[in-house]
């Protein structure tokens, strides 16, 4: 805003601010509000017989289930909720001539879409630290109530664990109890560059000891091959032998991308490409969601604003359904192109991208063709 403009205009434009950002920012909460409601409404109806056969209290299920719940929906859905709250407060403005009352004032357009622009990126950055710091923890509680108080059974026992630890060293367990850190018919093997056996620890049970960070094992036995050849065999009842993995390991709770915060998603995918696992695509993908996903805050915003700023004979109503027909191609997309990153070529970053980039340009074109 040039600094030459008298300082009625500046005032006047600073209310026009205020004016829209209020609304742009009252009305998304309340149509949260509403939506939230009526979601925990039908889920409340779904899960009360688990509620009750589980004995969950309402405080629990108030106070443990739903907080943790609404900021992972609100996280997911805020995009769609920002373009139906600026089609609707913006389609009123239109339809009582305020947007023409604007612009006739000398108000260039571009100065009108400033006040939309800031409640996205105020929206768009609560929704970034939500996303990559609150989110995943509520994530993990989530999924523990759901667990102990929802699901017929809590996941506390895996069967059939095989994977690699670190470059040339599998691991296996037929099963793992995450409760008492114990795995059973416990197995690691250590092998070459050419496939050679190194090395091979077997255990009919191993327990982590949290007090020295040692696997304590049963029928330990461990076969040692040197260059030679040369094979070594010790077996021993009892054994306190570090193993040179941890409980995480060998839980699969620990490894739902979801319940890590970003830091602990980086660290994750690192270790997860030296192991080679198949778990490589879908934690980028997860990982860029969280980086990218907030810029459909603003895309929608602008999106909405140069549908809704229009006045139509059908009103509200006609902006809606063409907002919301965009709203889900928008959704439709984005599953697209995440189904091509992971069964396809695409790499996680233009899967999660490349939505933002058609979508982008289509707000620039909507906002260049919008009647100024």
């Amino acid at each position: 805003m040039p600094h030459s403009l008298p300082e009625n205009v500046r005032h006047h434009l600073k209310r026009l601010d205020r004016y829209i950002l209020g609304k742009y920012l009252m009305t998304f909460l309340l149509a949260l509000a509403l939506i939230i409601i009526i979601v925990i409404t039908f889920d409340v109806s779904e899960k009360l017989d688990n509620f009750l056969e589980h004995h969950a209290t309402f405080w629990q299920v108030v106070s443990i289930y739903y907080v943790n719940f609404i900021p992972g929906f609100v996280n997911l859905y805020s995009p769609l909720f920002i373009f139906i709250s600026v089609i609707f407060f913006t389609s009123k403005m239109a339809g009582n001539s305020e947007i023409i009352a604007i612009l006739s004032s000398g108000v260039r357009y571009g100065r009108m879409l400033r006040p939309y622009i800031y409640g996205s990126i105020i929206v768009a950055v609560i929704i970034f630290i939500f996303g990559n710091f609150v989110i995943p923890s509520s994530n993990r509680r989530l999924i523990a109530f759901e667990e102990q108080y929802v699901k017929s059974k809590a996941t506390n026992y895996y069967s059939n664990l095989h994977f690699q630890s670190e470059p040339g060293v599998q691991v296996y367990a037929e099963s793992y109890d995450v409760t008492r850190l114990q795995a059973y018919k416990f197995c690691r093997e250590e092998i070459d560059d050419e496939g050679r056996l190194l090395r091979r620890e077997e255990a009919n049970s191993i327990r982590f000891d949290t007090a020295t960070n040692l696997w304590g094992c049963s029928g330990y036995s461990l076969r040692t091959i040197d260059s030679n050849r040369r094979e070594t065999l010790t077996f021993e009842n009892y054994a306190n032998v570090d193993l040179r993995i941890a409980p995480e390991d060998l839980n699969l709770l620990s490894t739902r991308v979801e319940t890590m915060n970003t830091p602990d998603l980086i660290r994750y995918i690192h270790r997860e490409e030296m192991r080679g696992t198949g778990t490589v695509k879908t934690s980028k993908i997860e990982f860029w969601q969280r980086i990218i996903n907030p810029l459909a805050i603003i895309v929608m915003t602008l999106i909405g604003v140069a549908i809704a700023a229009r006045k139509s004979r059908g009103g509200i109503g006609v902006h809606l359904a063409i907002g919301i027909s965009i709203a889900f191609a928008f959704i439709v997309f984005m599953k697209i192109t995440t189904v091509f990153a992971t069964n396809g070529d695409l790499s996680p970053f233009m899967a999660v991208m490349l939505p933002q980039i058609v979508f982008g340009i289509a707000a620039a074109w909507l906002i260049y063709k919008a009647p100024k």
